[in-house]
């Protein structure tokens, strides 16, 4: 039996920091973004999610999405960019925390954390995207049947093609999820 008062290695420890540097840098790249398509828009359209900003095309959306009686993309609407980003500074410090104190215990209480925080991300942006894609305008110039934006695929939208994607930093969010569970591999004796 493993026991979790076991001291993680130095090697683990090391590790465990790579995982707090992934997760701290993340800050700096986008998470998520989806891709419109259009004859009229070939180069495309984009909204880009940081952790605290939109960017892309998001004026353009807008406007396409307003003959759809869709909600305004903004950053109001978005109160989590507010505090993500003081929850990702606060992962990576717990994740540092762990990588100095060695401790398994605590490892197994942070990959839990890391794994419900994960989750409610993802609940949490489905929630949007449904809000947005089932709460038309009924005053709408162009009317079509509510849906639900995939968080990652496609979809179709009139003659709009779109493409849901993670971006660098869910990339290395999941790098530094995939870094905590090594220790529990290799220092399992």
């Amino acid at each position: 039996m493993i026991g979790s008062s076991k001291k993680l290695s130095v090697v683990s420890s090391l590790i465990l920091a790579v995982s707090a540097i992934l997760i701290g840098g993340s800050l700096f790249f986008p998470w998520w973004k989806m891709v419109f398509i259009a004859p009229q828009y070939p180069e495309g359209l984009n909204i880009i999610v940081y952790p605290n900003k939109l960017e892309g095309q998001i004026d353009i959306v807008n406007g396409l999405n307003h003959y759809i009686g869709m909600a305004n993309f903004s950053e109001a609407n978005f109160p989590e960019l507010k505090y993500l980003p003081y929850l990702i500074v606060g992962l990576a410090i717990i994740t540092l925390l762990t990588a100095l104190l060695r401790r398994r215990a605590i490892l197994y209480g942070l990959i839990g954390v890391f794994a419900i925080g994960g989750l409610l991300g993802v609940l949490d942006l489905h929630s949007a995207l449904k809000k947005f894609g089932t709460n038309l305008s009924p005053h709408a110039p162009i009317k079509i049947d509510p849906f639900v934006p995939p968080i990652l695929g496609h979809n179709t939208i009139a003659n709009f093609h779109t493409t849901s994607l993670f971006g660098t930093g869910m990339y290395l969010v999941i790098a530094a999820f995939l870094l905590l569970l090594i220790p529990l591999w290799k220092d399992r004796k």
